[in-house]
């Protein structure tokens, strides 16, 4: 073969080549975006995989049922609120038994209530029948009385018939009535409802425009419908072996400005000796949050209750005075 072949025939080996090569740079151009889409796709079912797997931990993280402070203030708000005003049916109830005494003796002038240190009891006839009858627990300027609590002002109800009676009413306002240093007011009705099956005798308890106001000017507000069936010492000399069961629901604002609703799950047991709830479960609901419980125990005499989150517990002391005085 002469060096014209020669050349003729590498040219063209050369022409070929060149040609090969830019056939396979196309066609690399070609798979390329094949291959990086394959990448991409493993890499989106790998974050999807890996998704999936820390989701169960994020939603844990997210939907902690932790205790936060925000809870325990809301039931440390609804317990003493509850606390405030069973103090204040427990003055009230006991001034409506000393009425009824006098009223089967005739006798209507100013005592001092014998269950309480200080307070004097003035009896009034707004009208000329024997009823209606108006009470005004005056506690002075104050003074430290029952379980050791200070009142002052005054506590006036005004009273339909006599305790026992069927359909009878207690309506409860206040005239500058302090508390341990909070001011409380609202109206509370109290209406005799009759013998339930039980053959217990049942009290519907209502309050509206309840407000109680913290020393520094800071407010709760309570309304609640409670329905009070006496289970122990209603027709005993004894008013210290008095119970009964609570049942119904609440609604307020807290301090913080949280509105909120109160159920009672379990009826609430109250016992007149005991200085707090005894027993009983409340639930505590608000916008935005997994709802909080209030266990206040299994029957004993102390100041202990149990606040429940979904799975997490916390041991709160119950106190007359709000969080925001104890260490006054």
């Amino acid at each position: 073969m002469n060096r014209a072949c020669l050349a003729k025939n590498a040219t063209e080996l050369a022409s070929s080549t060149k040609l090969n090569l830019h056939e396979q740079k196309q066609h690399a151009s070609s798979i390329r975006p094949i291959k990086n889409n394959i990448v991409r796709m493993k890499t989106k079912i790998f974050l999807m995989i890996a998704a999936m797997v820390m989701l169960p931990f994020s939603s844990c993280k997210k939907d902690s049922t932790i205790i936060e402070q925000e809870s325990i203030d809301l039931a440390d708000d609804d317990a003493v609120s509850d606390a405030v005003y069973e103090d204040v049916f427990n003055t009230a109830d006991n001034a409506s038994i000393i009425l009824d005494q006098l009223v089967k003796s005739g006798d209507s002038k100013s005592i001092t209530i014998v269950t309480d240190s200080c307070p004097t009891i003035t009896i009034t006839h707004p009208t000329t029948g024997i009823w209606p009858k108006v009470l005004t627990v005056d506690f002075g300027t104050g003074c430290v009385g029952l379980f050791d609590n200070t009142r002052s002002g005054k506590i006036i109800i005004e009273v339909t018939g006599p305790r026992m009676d069927v359909g009878s009413k207690r309506t409860i306002t206040f005239g500058n009535y302090f508390f341990n240093s909070i001011k409380v007011e609202g109206t509370k009705v109290y209406e005799n409802m009759g013998y339930n099956s039980n053959q217990n005798l049942v009290f519907k308890i209502s309050l509206t425009g309840g407000i109680l106001t913290l020393p520094e000017g800071k407010e709760i507000e309570r309304s609640f419908e409670h329905q009070r069936e006496w289970t122990a010492g209603l027709l005993t000399r004894n008013i210290w072996d008095d119970e009964c069961l609570i049942t119904g629901s609440a609604n307020g604002v807290n301090i913080n400005g949280v509105a909120y609703t109160n159920t009672i799950m379990t009826a609430l047991q109250w016992k007149r000796v005991c200085l707090f709830l005894v027993s009983g479960v409340v639930k505590i609901e608000r916008d935005g949050a997994l709802p909080v419980e209030i266990n206040y125990g299994t029957g004993e005499c102390d100041a202990k209750a149990l606040v429940s989150r979904g799975g997490e517990s916390k041991e709160i002391l119950l106190k007359y005075r709000h969080r925001s005085m104890w260490k006054n």
